[in-house]
């Protein structure tokens, strides 16, 4: 299942909008809104969500879901805990 922080990291590794996204997707701006507006996993219609993944596999971006590997090689970003990234104590 892809979460809302995986959407926008992954639109920021590739330099893209929403508005961007959406058309790489074949869905509206405000499904993709909606979307990444989700507290941690993404609800949606199923054909929409694999329209998003696909995109971003298209695009070059693997979205690596919670204990899954990634064997392909290339640099990639996972979080160690599931949720909004924590901010360092100073």
């Amino acid at each position: 299942m892809i979460t809302s922080f995986q959407m926008r990291a992954a639109r920021a590794l590739l330099g893209i909008d929403q508005k961007t996204l959406a058309a790489l997707a074949g869905v509206s701006l405000p499904t993709v809104q909606r979307m990444e507006a989700s507290e941690g996993s993404v609800r949606g219609v199923v054909g929409t969500l694999v329209k998003v993944v696909d995109a971003f596999n298209r695009a070059g971006v693997e979205l690596i879901g919670e204990h899954a590997r990634s064997d392909d090689g290339g640099r990639g970003v996972r979080l160690k805990q599931p949720g909004p990234p924590r901010r360092p104590a100073i």
